[in-house]
């Protein structure tokens, strides 16, 4: 089976948001090489997502279902997926670049012997060449990369294209055997946080760098995240003085996002931070150094204390929503 494949991450039995976005992208191609879209559902009950496949566009599902894939393990989706390629040979296969995506995509590739392109967030379809755009030099740069010979893999961004729209489409899904090896490593539980919203899927983003302060410096930035529905980021210089944890910093050492919205608190706007958010369509910057390097980056700056602007535009965003 030739033609565009898209793998479709999920995790209990949910399609991440970020495999929408990838089914949008290959459908792109594929209407480009006038050839079938595939979706890649591996898992543990997921007769659904591979149902939902179909109707966010997929011509084709190949489905493995099966309890040694009940929780993504690379070691047993990696040899998997990389067979599959090997035996029906598609043009290109498309992952999301999540932590996943990027896991087995390495993985693949590597088995395959094939090349690779990363972190993709514009496509362009030359004869049968799939040529990806991607930022280099920590964001300040774009290049046109692509791989020679076919298979050509790929990582995208989250949030670089549009997730697919519901079409109505069903089909009969074909359903494979997995061969599911004995792994040595074993996933015994999952941790998350209560009442968050995700970096890579939000479309507002509010961020605090050295400018909060301290610990308590992010309430306010938490307070307008939680009022506009968005999320809560960092920048490292924040998560490296103990102030916020890891898992909150964006930039180059950390999440790369790409938000209808970036507000970024108190953030100079280092070359490593900017790597991070860039992407995002609109930036507002509160700073009180009106020299700091972000406002060469922002749509719209304001130049004032971020404990003063924030409770403004909290309040003011409250009376507006009706919150």
């Amino acid at each position: 089976m030739s033609g565009v494949w898209v793998w479709i991450e999920q995790f209990d039995s949910q399609m991440k948001a970020v495999s929408q976005e990838m089914l949008s992208a290959g459908r792109l191609v594929a209407s480009k090489l006038g050839q079938p879209l595939t979706a890649v559902v591996m898992g543990n009950g997921v007769e659904e997502i591979a149902q939902q496949s179909f109707d966010l566009g997929a011509d084709h599902v190949l489905g493995m279902d099966d309890t040694g894939l009940g929780q993504f393990l690379v070691e047993a989706y990696g040899p998997l997926l990389a067979q599959l390629v090997r035996e029906r040979t598609p043009h290109s296969v498309i992952f999301g670049a999540s932590t996943r995506g990027r896991d087995l995509a390495a993985w693949v590739a590597a088995e395959l012997d094939t090349g690779l392109v990363a972190d993709g967030i514009a496509l362009l379809v030359e004869g049968e060449t799939l040529k990806v755009t991607r930022p280099v030099y920590a964001g300040k740069l774009q290049a046109e990369v692509f791989v020679t010979g076919q298979p050509q893999l790929l990582t995208l961004r989250s949030r670089a294209f549009a997730p697919a729209e519901p079409t109505g489409k069903t089909g009969e899904v074909e359903w494979l055997s997995a061969d599911v090896a004995d792994i040595s490593t074993k996933i015994v539980e999952f941790e998350s946080g209560e009442g968050t919203v995700s970096l890579n899927d939000a479309t507002i983003i509010i961020s605090g760098g050295r400018g909060v302060g301290g610990p308590e410096g992010f309430e306010p930035v938490q307070a307008l995240a939680d009022v506009l529905g968005g999320a809560m980021g960092a920048s490292r210089a924040a998560v490296d003085a103990g102030w916020i944890p890891y898992e909150y910093q964006v930039g180059q050492t950390g999440k790369t996002v790409s938000p209808d919205l970036y507000i970024a608190c108190g953030i100079s706007g280092a070359i490593q931070h900017q790597a991070g958010m860039r992407t995002s369509k609109v930036i507002v910057a509160v700073n009180k150094d009106p020299d700091a390097p972000i406002f060469k980056l922002a749509s719209y700056g304001i130049v004032g204390d971020l404990f003063a602007v924030l409770p403004a535009l909290t309040e003011e965003f409250k009376n507006r929503l009706g919150t």
